[in-house]
């Protein structure tokens, strides 16, 4: 816990404290969902927070309360960068270094603030001050409830804190089948459906909201582009910049497409690489003892959890493919 228990009168010491909550690039739901958590929470407490993404997000998220208001580093860089360096607080969800918030982390590491890392991705960093941090936690939503719990405010939680923080936990535990799912996970999301959130409205405005053009491109990558590599209980999918652009692919359309190679009998491992012309990114998703995150982190500079990892390489997403086939060679014991 590093003592987060602090935090709570130096917030409320400050009559006004300028308090600044960034996340991820890319966010997803649990990104997206535990800074507006907090940003709502906050508020309850008389607190004003600005959210800042690094970039953009999916369409999929714009349901959740308070989005409009979410600035994007990408698009106001001089305000995002004044509103950082101006914060007492900084508050960083969902991730374990600096790098993962893009240009945006030598600003943050430069600002005078006093930073939070609210995350459960393993071996942080520690570019924080005080930090809320375990693995054990099915996603960051559901630590933004231990946050606000911690905070002997359980029941100011509202609607709009309960819908956000509902949807991250929703999503990072694959609707609740993900090992990481606890009891305590199961607790928490009947306390956040108890004070609000809409289990059936907030499924379908994240998986059931997609474009005919993101329809049809899982269609033809599961058709045209998936491989099976039988002897190493692998899927992958390889997708061309040639083919994003084909289908109109924007940010968040390609969110999932990994997991369905993970539905097939048999595959422990699934793989998806796609050309997003400024770098390949990849995503790993396993099942059982295959480690992705060291996977990741050894051969394709990425990290992330023991079974959902990524990472990304500047090399012709031909090159790519051949050295993902070459490298799976020395981790089969673990597939078998």
């Amino acid at each position: 816990m590093n003592n987060i228990q602090e935090i709570k009168p130096l917030l409320k010491a400050n009559n006004s404290p300028k308090v600044v909550i960034t996340t991820h690039h890319k966010p997803d739901a649990d990104a997206l969902g535990s800074s507006l958590g907090l940003h709502h929470y906050l508020e309850k407490i008389g607190i004003k927070a600005q959210v800042i993404t690094p970039t953009d997000y999916g369409d999929f998220l714009k349901w959740m309360p308070g989005e409009g208001d979410v600035i994007n580093f990408e698009e106001k860089e001089d305000l995002s960068s004044q509103l950082v360096n101006e914060a007492d607080f900084v508050f960083c969800l969902d991730f374990n270094a600096l790098k993962r918030i893009n240009r945006l982390g030598a600003i943050v590491k430069n600002s005078r603030a006093v930073k939070i890392l609210i995350d459960h991705h393993l071996e942080p960093e520690g570019f924080e001050t005080y930090r809320l941090w375990t693995t054990k936690a099915s996603s960051t939503c559901e630590l933004i409830f231990w946050f606000i719990e911690l905070m002997g405010d359980v029941h100011l939680i509202d609607e709009a804190v309960a819908s956000c923080l509902y949807a991250g936990i929703m999503t990072d535990t694959a609707s609740f089948k993900h090992g990481s799912t606890t009891a305590t996970t199961h607790r928490v999301a009947a306390m956040l459906l108890e004070k609000g959130a809409k289990s059936n409205r907030i499924f379908e405005a994240i998986y059931d909201n997609y474009s005919e053009s993101r329809t049809r491109f899982i269609g033809f990558c599961l058709s045209e582009k998936l491989q099976i590599l039988p002897e190493y209980k692998t899927a992958l999918i390889v997708v061309s910049a040639e083919e994003l652009k084909r289908f109109k692919i924007i940010t968040g359309d390609s969110e999932g497409l990994v997991n369905y190679g993970l539905s097939i009998t048999g595959i422990k491992l699934s793989v998806l690489i796609v050309d997003r012309t400024v770098a390949r990114k990849m995503s790993f998703r396993s099942k059982d003892t295959f480690p992705a995150n060291e996977f990741a982190r050894k051969h394709f500079n990425g990290g992330g959890h023991f079974n959902a990892a990524g990472g990304e390489s500047q090399e012709a997403i031909e090159e790519l493919e051949l050295r993902f086939k070459t490298a799976i060679k020395d981790y089969k014991q673990y597939l078998n």
